[in-house]
């Protein structure tokens, strides 16, 4: 149950960081991800990779949530 919490915490947190560079991105035309670690470097790819896996995540744990929730409720 610990780790599942991490594991929630850290979709979480790096869905986040995606939207607050895509709003970076839509609103000014800076995407911090690519000025910290460079412009598609292996770094910004990685980590443009753990953003997206973690928003698949994400939608997996509100569906999960959402199931658990209905059958309390019911």
């Amino acid at each position: 149950m610990i780790l599942m919490n991490i594991f929630k915490w850290l979709t979480y947190s790096l869905v986040l960081i995606g939207a607050l560079n895509w709003g970076l991105i839509g609103a000014f035309g800076f995407d911090l991800v690519g000025f910290l670690f460079g412009d598609m470097s292996i770094a910004s790819r990685i980590i443009y990779l753990l953003v997206g896996l973690s928003a698949i995540g994400y939608f997996m744990f509100s569906v999960r949530d959402n199931i658990e929730y209905s059958h309390h409720n019911c």
